[in-house]
């Protein structure tokens, strides 16, 4: 059995300390770390953080060959067990990676796991024991013999699995619940005095319910326990999905406060993220592409399907709150507009399709610049509609996307599926073939038909007045140091008419003073000339400004539920709210 042990080594240096034992090496044994982590699209280059390689077995050392920038080689012999220990800078305060420090420890085996090559479908084992006497350990992975504060033994069943368990270290808060019959624990790390964890914990089994119940009705999920590691900082977001866990990053502000009941938008964005996770516990970690079976951890694993791993996923996160009684109608419209209103003000939309961004995402999603918003589409948000844009046709004519979600399931067995399955599935499902809404949500880059398929459902689409910015065609910021500097100029604006470049800070419009944006919105006339002064590169610029008039501009896009709509819209959408 290979093992690890895994020390803190020295939190004030953020160093783990691990020990790999190897039984009946290979004679060349070549070791590796992995390059990225299955969920985070991007090559990381987990090994430069490690270093003093060393290798043993019994009192002899034992060479160690670098191969590559993640591989080593260790000539053994035929006897006795390989024994290589090495530290692991940890300070990555991310989800993907390892951090450690005095108060608290996390890691993923991703970035601190050596991968015995050839010996992967092995059991592993790994020990969690040398670490500050208070502290305690929270993981999904497999207990072997561990105390009350969970530090001791742990056991996978390969190195796929070790990898897919991610451990949190320290002093924390941690509550209980079952969803399904099913054992859940939360664990939050960094809270305010004044947290209402047993409000977290009630509408967390509200959500896994939901999914749960989206998936299987009365059955049990595919995992015996779950587990929930949530991080609360000053600033941050995110999430990494997992086997039978998610790690999670949030803004401590967002956690719900002990005597005030209303779900303030922070909290509902963090149910979201919640909701969005566990979902990918089915679509991603088990329903998954045909080229992530299996992952190769040694370079990219590229695919076009992003759109629906992601972008499907991000539709239903919202959806199960709603459906799970944790946000009301107005609430969830209002969170799909917002969507709508981020994909409608990306030109970008119109350059890249959602499969092409979903290729393309080891190289451009999480690498963003100032022309993001002009070359890419996410496979996030852009797919979040192309789901909502293919349920609400469904729903129109026959099923909905609940049933081919539930269709793909069944169909792999809650494996591996390719384009060529969804297509199949939506035929199913749909009574016809969907490969031309396929083909252009997906594979084209026109806008896709929400306002009238939203119409069908007695939901209201307005325009609202664009801001200073949509009328200007750029993004900025602004501060009290900086003033407003410009961020993005955005394709086929005004801005970028005019000859604004990304690092401009904005000085004056139409020979006024401007300290921020909104300032410009009393000094702009629609559709007549104006001037913008703005430094660049320490010169003093002057250029001539046309303003588009608003009704040429797209604002903001706000949808509302009618009340007294007719009652097959009623109908519709009832049956879309509640599943």
């Amino acid at each position: 059995m290979i093992s690890y042990r895994i020390d803190v080594a020295d939190a004030n240096a953020h160093l783990y300390r691990v020990a790999l034992t190897v039984p009946n090496p290979a004679s060349r044994q070549i070791l590796s770390l992995p390059v990225w982590i299955p969920g985070s699209y991007l090559v990381r280059e987990f090994a430069r953080h490690l270093s003093e390689l060393t290798a043993r077995q019994g009192a002899h050392e034992v060479p160690l060959k670098q191969l590559d920038k993640a591989s080593w080689e260790a000539e053994c012999d035929a006897q006795g067990a390989l024994v290589v220990t090495y530290l692991v800078y940890a300070f990555d305060t991310s989800v993907r990676a390892a951090f450690l420090n005095p108060q608290r420890g996390f890691f993923n085996g991703t970035s601190v796991c050596l991968r015995v090559e050839g010996r992967e479908d092995e059991s592993h084992e790994v020990e969690l024991a040398h670490m500050p006497a208070d502290w305690q350990v929270a993981t999904a992975m497999t207990p072997v013999q561990v105390d009350s504060a969970g530090k001791g033994l742990y056991r996978a069943e390969t190195y796929d699995e070790l990898v897919d368990h991610p451990v949190e270290l320290g002093i924390f808060w941690r509550g209980h619940f079952d969803a399904h019959g099913v054992p859940h624990e939360f664990v939050v790390a960094g809270t305010y005095p004044d947290f209402d964890g047993e409000r977290l914990i009630a509408d967390a089994k509200r959500i896994c319910e939901a999914a749960i119940g989206f998936w299987h009705g009365d059955k049990k999920p595919p995992f015996e326990r779950y587990v929930f590691l949530l991080n609360a900082v000053d600033e941050g977001y995110g999430g990494l999905e997992h086997r039978a866990s998610t790690a999670l990053i949030d803004a401590r502000r967002n956690l719900p406060q002990k005597g005030k009941a209303e779900a303030a938008d922070g909290y509902v964005t963090l149910m979201g993220l919640i909701s969005h996770e566990y979902f990918h516990t089915w679509n991603v970690k088990r329903l998954k592409p045909r080229e992530f079976a299996p992952y190769d951890l040694t370079r990219e694993n590229y695919t076009e399907l992003l759109w629906f791993f992601e972008g499907f996923t991000s539709y239903y996160d919202d959806l199960l709150l709603l459906r799970a009684g944790l946000i009301d109608e107005t609430r969830y419209l209002k969170l799909v507009a917002k969507t709508i209103t981020g994909v409608l003000d990306s030109p970008g939309r119109h350059v890249q399709s959602v499969a092409q961004s979903s290729f393309d995402a080891w190289v451009k999603y999480y690498r963003t610049d100032e022309n993001t918003p002009n070359a890419t589409i996410s496979y996030y948000t852009k797919g979040a509609l192309v789901a909502l844009a293919l349920d609400l046709t469904l729903r129109t004519e026959q099923g909905s996307l609940d049933e081919v979600m539930r269709g793909l399931w069944v169909r792999s067995e809650g494996g591996p599926i390719s384009e060529s399955d969804i297509r199949e599935v939506l035929r199913e499902v749909g009574g016809r073939s969907f490969d031309d809404e396929v083909q252009g949500f997906v594979h084209g880059t026109r806008d896709l038909p929400l306002q009238t398929l939203l119409e069908r459902f007695g939901v209201h689409w307005q325009a609202q007045a664009p801001t200073v910015a949509q009328r200007l065609g750029m993004r900025v910021s602004e501060s009290a140091l900086t003033g407003v500097r410009v961020t993005h100029v955005l394709r086929g604006g005004a801005a970028e008419r005019a000859g604004v470049s990304v690092g401009d800070e904005l000085l004056a419009v139409n020979g006024w003073r401007v300290r921020r944006l909104d300032d410009a919105s009393r000094l702009l006339t629609q559709g007549a000339a104006g001037n913008l002064m703005l430094t660049r590169d320490q010169r003093v610029l002057s250029l001539p400004l046309a303003l588009p008039k608003e009704d040429q501009v797209v604002g903001t896009i706000a949808l509302t539920a009618d009340a007294r709509a007719q009652r097959p819209a009623l109908a519709l959408r009832k049956a879309w709210f509640t599943g």
